[in-house]
């Protein structure tokens, strides 16, 4: 008897494009109701691009500010503002040595049913303001919030 369940492989949620592409609609309202001009990214559960957009006048370092901030926020399933105070941790501070890792407010992970299906990340701001503009994009979908 065969058993269609393999010890070798597991299955794993992603998000969709829809919406992905949803996020970024919703963030962008956001960040036009905050007066600022962004670059939101949004990537799968993996951490790879899953959507983009950048406004006309966001500055070019948050490009790759904003890729990095969603990449790290899918990584473990936390919200790149928390990565500041883990930092701290000599235990857990030479991942601040990796290039990809930003510990700083506006990368979150999108959740839903309690999985990582992917990351958001805005970067344009401050750290605060990007930080709400991904928090309310991710509300505006439904999508749970890391505590």
């Amino acid at each position: 008897m065969t058993s269609s369940t393999s010890t070798r492989t597991v299955a794993t949620a992603s998000i969709t494009q829809t919406a992905a592409h949803a996020l970024i609609a919703a963030a962008r309202e956001a960040a036009r109701d905050a007066g600022i001009e962004v670059t939101i990214a949004v990537t799968d559960a993996a951490g790879h691009l899953k959507a983009f957009d950048r406004s006309d006048k966001a500055p070019f370092l948050s490009v790759d500010v904003a890729i990095n901030k969603a990449w790290t926020a899918a990584s473990f399933g936390l919200a790149t503002h928390v990565w500041n105070a883990l930092m701290q941790d000599s235990q857990v501070a030479p991942l601040a040595h990796h290039p990809r890792v930003v510990a700083v407010g506006g990368g979150c992970p999108v959740t839903d049913g309690g999985q990582v299906v992917g990351g958001i990340g805005v970067s344009g701001g401050n750290a605060l303001q990007d930080q709400q503009v991904a928090e309310i994009a991710l509300k505006a979908l439904g999508f749970e919030l890391a505590a």
